[in-house]
């Protein structure tokens, strides 16, 4: 048996998984989420991590590999780190087996992965920090709109005549918004034309790495958002690409979840150099 567990610490939040392996068989113990929100990353994560390994009886010498992976390179109980991009590729493999792409949207940026079967980063591209599709533009409209972070998806669904924005620049797209709450454009129908134009960015991504089968998983912080997964499936139809966008409930922590999964087969590998340095 063995016990790893996977650190990812983004910009807006810190994500743990604990997980166990035994052969071929993966068993994800537990996981849990901080929202960052001005706190120290670094004692967020290590307060979460004691916190699992107490709950269910471990102590860090118990843990075969912490595989951390985002901004968490330099925790001082990391066994390694992995970059964001592998760790979220194999995540969003386990979340769905079926995925061949990817969609990570961050707080700051948004990439699109392609993958191979084993989780495999093939090719990648991803959006610049000052562009509009991002986790941080739309929180910041939101708080503008006066509403909370879970309303956006099932408002944008409402929408009957979207007002597209800025696809170019956060602080043009910002603009546009002001603008249309001058003119009373209901927030429906502006956070539809905010997806909208998120979409348009995100599969212009896609299409650019040729991905033409295979499921696109969407992970990050704004995989649950249904408003803005619905639109991604529109600008998939507009765009004649036959492959549906999905997301998982725990689509947030396909970075964490990745790097636990990497970490025990990195650990193996040592374990059998080890063994072969020895028989030697």
């Amino acid at each position: 048996m063995t016990l790893t567990i996977g650190i990812d610490v983004g910009t807006g939040a810190v994500k743990t998984a604990l997980f166990e392996f035994n052969g071929d068989q993966i068993t994800w113990i537990d996981k849990i989420t901080d929202r960052i929100r001005n706190r120290e990353p670094f004692k967020l994560a290590e307060a979460a991590f004691d916190h699992l390994l107490e709950k269910h009886g471990y102590t860090r010498d118990d843990i075969d590999y912490v595989a951390t992976t985002g901004d968490a390179e330099n925790i001082p109980y990391s066994t390694g780190h992995f970059y964001s991009m592998t760790s979220h590729a194999r995540g969003a493999l386990y979340l769905n087996p079926k995925a061949r792409s990817l969609m990570d949207i961050g707080a700051l940026n948004g990439k699109a992965i392609s993958m191979d079967e084993r989780g495999k980063v093939l090719k990648y591209k991803m959006t610049s920090q000052c562009a509009s599709g991002s986790g941080q533009f739309l929180e910041n409209i939101a708080r503008y709109l006066g509403i909370g972070q879970d309303e956006i998806g099932e408002l944008s669904q409402r929408a009957d005549n979207p007002e597209v924005v800025s696809g170019i620049c956060a602080v043009l797209a910002e603009t546009d918004v002001i603008n249309m709450v001058s003119r009373s454009i209901s927030a429906e129908n502006i956070l539809k034309g905010i997806h909208i134009s998120m979409a348009a960015r995100l599969i212009k991504l896609l299409k650019s790495l040729k991905v033409k089968e295979g499921i696109v998983m969407c992970t990050g912080g704004l995989a649950l958002d249904t408003g803005l997964v619905l639109a991604l499936n529109e600008a998939m139809a507009r765009n004649k690409m036959d492959m549906p966008v999905v997301s998982h409930e725990d689509s947030i922590y396909a970075g964490a979840i990745g790097a636990a999964i990497w970490g025990n087969f990195r650990h193996n590998k040592l374990a059998e150099l080890e063994n072969l340095a020895k028989a030697s």
